[in-house]
């Protein structure tokens, strides 16, 4: 009889012991959370990623998107195609300015629809050649595609807008309208003797005045 109650002692003892170890173990983890929610609340808030991009990025260049819409692609500041004749007395001039907007002589990197006109098209490197008022500038799209030999198309070489190397073309048949804040970062600025000839032939394909 005694050897029984001893082993059901023991039994109850190590029954006891192991609610005892729950016990604690739900304890001590009910007070880590409390800990952790307290700490939480009390640390200063992190700004959302996109605005620490764009504080660390802001001397590099516009990011492509704010608040999720691509800049240059819709709305009032989208780049656009228009006719040459609604930009007659467009004077082509060189004037590039290290100022973040673009301006004449320079080459910046917008969205550029297709010739589609479907609401496609991509991010892309363009020469700014003339001023229409404070907010806009005309330009024509670059092309890293061979285009030697075609009339649409005049060889500008190579320079720091294209990160291979690579030759570029000028797409000379289409025009753009490009807003400032549509623009989403300076790439280059290109020479003022390769500038002067893209202005000749922008004078004689469509009458524009340059100086």
């Amino acid at each position: 009889m005694g050897g029984r109650s001893l082993k059901k002692d023991a039994a109850e003892l190590n029954c006891y012991g192991e609610a005892v170890a729950k016990l604690s173990g739900i304890l001590f983890s009910l007070f880590s959370s409390l800990l952790g929610n307290s700490k939480t609340k009390d640390a200063p808030a992190r700004p959302p990623r996109q605005a620490q991009d764009r504080a660390a990025g802001s001397s590099a260049g516009r990011t492509s998107t704010v608040a999720g819409i691509e800049l240059g692609r819709s709305g009032p500041t989208a780049t656009v195609e228009v006719s040459p004749r609604t930009v007659a007395a467009l004077h082509l001039s060189y004037n590039p300015q290290p100022d973040g907007t673009p301006d004449p002589g320079e080459i910046v990197w917008t969205w550029v629809p297709y010739e589609e006109h479907d609401g496609r098209g991509k991010d892309r490197p363009v020469l700014v050649v003339g001023r229409l008022d404070k907010r806009r500038v005309i330009a024509f799209a670059l092309t890293s595609k061979q285009h030697s030999g075609q009339r649409d198309y005049l060889p500008l070489g190579t320079g720091d807008w294209d990160r291979e190397g690579r030759p570029s073309w000028v797409d000379l048949d289409r025009v753009l309208r490009v807003d400032e804040a549509g623009m989403r970062r300076e790439g280059a600025v290109l020479d003022r003797k390769r500038f002067a000839i893209v202005a000749t032939a922008l004078q004689q394909r469509y009458g524009w005045t340059a100086g």
